[in-house]
């Protein structure tokens, strides 16, 4: 299954197994932009996200982590 900037759900669990230590709240969007795009099932275009993008993804992941 392949994953885009939209599966914000899918790819919060995706980066919580990756990197299960990791407090997504620590995160600067930069580095969690990096983070989705090195993801083996990713595969959108890495300039079409944007800060709301990223924060959907941020808030799922850490929603996911509690």
């Amino acid at each position: 299954m392949k994953l885009t900037w939209k599966d914000s759900e899918e790819l919060a669990w995706a980066l919580l197994d990756k990197f299960p230590d990791q407090d997504p709240l620590r995160l600067s969007f930069p580095k969690l932009h990096k983070l989705v795009c090195e993801l083996e099932d990713f595969s959108d275009d890495p300039n079409s996200s944007n800060e709301k993008i990223l924060e959907n993804i941020q808030m799922a992941w850490y929603e996911e982590k509690k």
